[in-house]
């Protein structure tokens, strides 16, 4: 399996300021690591193993306020970000420190496999917190009134679906051009603020 977990989600803020003092200092995540040069900012937060990152730059503007699951005809891809929380008392101390702050919170709603608690954030970004408490022992489960063909294939990544791969990369064609965070390894490693994992190799051209 190639994938493992969500490493990241990735925003817009026109206020990094006001964004840190909401993840970092409301809801208690940790600003892990970031980047910023002429104007352009790349931040990120971690929420157990994941991050929720965001860019700053001139001319970003804060999105329209949508509630998580609502429809809409806008032409949009994201819906909301949900954050687990380990207990139900932790979902009720998120929604006691939220309203404390004067921000509105949804909920608690009960969905069948946990409880969720719905806000959002200084950017209009719709978050959710959720503390799961049904564990499925047989995936795929569903509860649909018309089940689809295709769920029926079962859990797991179907063979035969997608070609085969013909023209593996050779590992000397194994090499990454320099983004936007490239300073960010020079100067964290410089200053004794990180260190690389024993498997990486200089692969940026």
């Amino acid at each position: 399996m190639y994938l493992k977990e969500i490493n990241h989600l990735a925003f817009i803020t026109e206020d990094i300021v006001k964004t840190i003092r909401y993840y970092r200092d409301l809801l208690g995540m940790r600003l892990t690591h970031g980047v910023g040069h002429d104007g352009f900012r790349h931040y990120f937060f971690k929420t157990g193993n994941n991050y929720i990152a965001f860019f700053e730059y001139a001319g970003a503007r804060t999105m329209r306020r949508k509630f998580p699951g609502k429809p809409t005809s806008e032409p949009v891809g994201f819906d909301h970000v949900s954050i687990s929380v380990a207990s139900k008392e932790d979902l009720f101390a998120l929604k006691d420190r939220l309203e404390a702050a004067g921000i509105e919170v949804h909920g608690a709603v009960d969905h069948g496999f946990g409880w969720s608690i719905y806000f959002f954030d200084n950017n209009n970004i719709p978050l959710e917190a959720t503390w799961e408490f049904l564990e499925v022992t047989k995936p795929p489960a569903m509860a649909e009134d018309q089940p689809l063909a295709i769920v029926a294939e079962g859990a797991e990544p179907q063979p035969g679906v997608w070609p085969e791969v013909s023209r593996p990369t050779p590992p000397e064609r194994m090499v990454a051009h320099a983004g936007n965070g490239y300073v960010m390894r020079e100067t964290f490693l410089k200053q004794g603020l990180a260190r690389t994992t024993e498997d990486f190799g200089e692969a940026a051209e």
